[in-house]
């Protein structure tokens, strides 16, 4: 399969980015190139992975929970676990195209589709409730993709700071530039549009929503440089974070419950100029 991204033959990064309305700038890596594709997954194969699912442990799939199929990565949800990066990385673009394939398992039957992508991860497989191995996490679902949730092992050693403003119910974190910045070693920091009346249920669907309808296909992006992350939602920059623990590690892409198929998972190294 001809990867889409490759026909982008270069990278233009901006001194700063700016969200509209907020009008205050935020770095991204200028004084970076961008170095050779790494197709981690390009529509023929996993090789580039191993999985993980609870109480079944490394390459143990006999529901096939992950599969290639007619150019697509589909992940069931059926149950949960995740596919895992053989390397560990760091200073890079990550570029996937995903959508929701329709069917929840178990107690998410009725709840929001749920995915998502964790990046510098370290330490045992399943060191978090047996799942997932501790990193920290883009996610994605219905109304709240471009998230970060910090999934750590409660101390120090995995934690992010963004610019944020907080909002209720809850006194909930958004990303917000004009901000102060707040660190997180736990939790979450909702990316800037989410909808404070979000509610845990299938189809939903806020009114800054960025993402597409289900079956439809989005494009994610994640920027990580020097302990920072930026995220791109379908073009549009929808959170920031610095001084990411910790500062390299591997991916994993998440089963949760929810079918979702991803058509390309590629990784553009980032070299200082």
């Amino acid at each position: 399969m001809k990867s889409s991204f490759v026909a982008c033959a270069v990278i233009v990064f901006t001194l700063f980015v700016f969200l509209p309305g907020f009008g205050q700038a935020l770095p991204s890596p200028t004084n970076w190139q961008r170095g050779t594709l790494i197709p981690l997954f390009s529509g023929e194969n996993l090789d580039a992975w191993y999985t993980f699912i609870q109480g079944r442990g490394r390459n143990q799939d006999p529901l096939r929970v992950f599969r290639v199929e007619d150019g697509l990565l589909h992940i069931s949800g059926e149950e949960w676990g995740c596919i895992t990066t053989k390397n560990p990385y760091d200073n890079f673009i990550l570029k996937v195209n995903f959508r929701w394939t329709g069917a929840t398992y178990g107690n998410r039957k009725t709840k929001a589709r749920d995915s998502g992508i964790l990046i510098h991860s370290q330490g045992e497989d399943g060191g978090y409730n047996g799942i997932w191995m501790n990193g920290i996490e883009v996610q994605i679902i219905e109304g709240g993709t471009g998230d970060f949730i910090v999934v750590g092992d409660g101390s120090t050693a995995f934690g992010l700071s963004a610019p944020v403003v907080h909002k209720e119910p809850g006194n909930a974190l958004y990303f917000a530039p004009q901000g102060d910045y707040q660190r997180i070693h736990g939790g979450r920091i909702n990316w800037y549009g989410r909808s404070p009346q979000w509610t845990d249920t299938i189809d939903f669907r806020g009114s800054e929503d960025l993402e597409k309808k289900v079956g439809e296909w989005n494009e994610l992006e994640i920027q990580a440089w020097e302990g920072q992350v930026a995220v791109y939602l379908n073009g549009t920059l929808v959170n920031f974070g610095k001084q990411l623990n910790p500062g390299f590690g591997r991916i994993q892409v998440q089963s949760e419950g929810a079918s979702i198929a991803f058509k390309e998972i590629a990784l553009y190294p980032l070299i200082k100029k």
